[in-house]
């Protein structure tokens, strides 16, 4: 179905984003640069880039210290699995 394929490249653009502005911050954070907001970090997470936003942590070693990304992004990358899986259920 097409919403089905236009919300996989949704998915797919939000969490390359995501993953991007890990990268980003990480840079930022060693070369004393504006920073990105932790709320744009959590933000994107929310609207579907958690995937892109862990990976980030793990591949860039960035804000894996921070207990409230440790736990909160896999919340929100679980409740992103499970928002799509019913929005797929919804829509079949």
């Amino acid at each position: 179905m097409l919403i089905i394929r236009i919300i996989i490249l949704y998915l797919v653009v939000v969490n390359v984003i995501a993953y991007v502005m890990m990268g980003s911050d990480k840079r930022k954070a060693k070369t004393g640069g504006w920073r990105i907001p932790e709320k744009r970090l959590f933000g994107l997470a929310l609207i579907g880039g958690s995937a892109g936003v862990w990976t980030g942590m793990y591949i860039y070693r960035h804000k894996t210290q921070h207990l409230s990304f440790r736990i909160g992004i896999p919340f929100l990358l679980l409740v992103n699995i499970v928002l799509f899986a019913k929005f797929i259920i919804y829509v079949r």
